[in-house]
């Protein structure tokens, strides 16, 4: 029960902050995430090249590409994707994990973890100056 209660709070608190500060998180967003995906390109395995060419950075609003592991997706709000994969490239799960004949070959995972403290920072930035000028006009 206090569950449904706690959550009805935050959607509260959620909804009373002014849709420019959402915007201003958008670039960090983005920044963020282009970084994320060129330096999932530097280290996904390159074979002939289609895998490191199917991550893909997707914009709030937008669409995923179709996927292996998945259809395409709508990006909500305040949110943006980085994806692996398309409809050319169905194996980047495999590469990721591997298979039973094969070793994994990890790019996806690790970089995201070696870069989510960092974008995390840079959101956390953005979000309190954002609100910052906001409420102190």
């Amino acid at each position: 029960m206090a569950r449904g209660r706690d959550l009805a709070r935050l959607s509260a608190k959620l909804d009373r902050i002014p849709q420019r500060v959402r915007e201003a998180l958008e670039p960090a967003l983005l920044k963020s995430a282009d970084e994320i995906a060129s330096a999932m390109r530097r280290v996904a395995p390159e074979d002939e090249g289609d895998l490191i060419e199917s991550i893909t950075v997707t914009p709030p609003g937008s669409t995923t590409p179709p996927n292996a592991m998945g259809g395409a997706q709508l990006v909500p709000e305040g949110a943006v994707a980085v994806t692996a994969g398309n409809t050319a490239v169905r194996y980047a799960h495999l590469q990721e994990f591997g298979t039973e004949r094969m070793d994994p070959n990890a790019y996806f995972f690790p970089t995201y973890r070696l870069y989510r403290i960092r974008a995390a920072r840079r959101i956390t930035r953005a979000m309190r100056k954002a609100i910052k000028e906001e409420f102190n006009k």
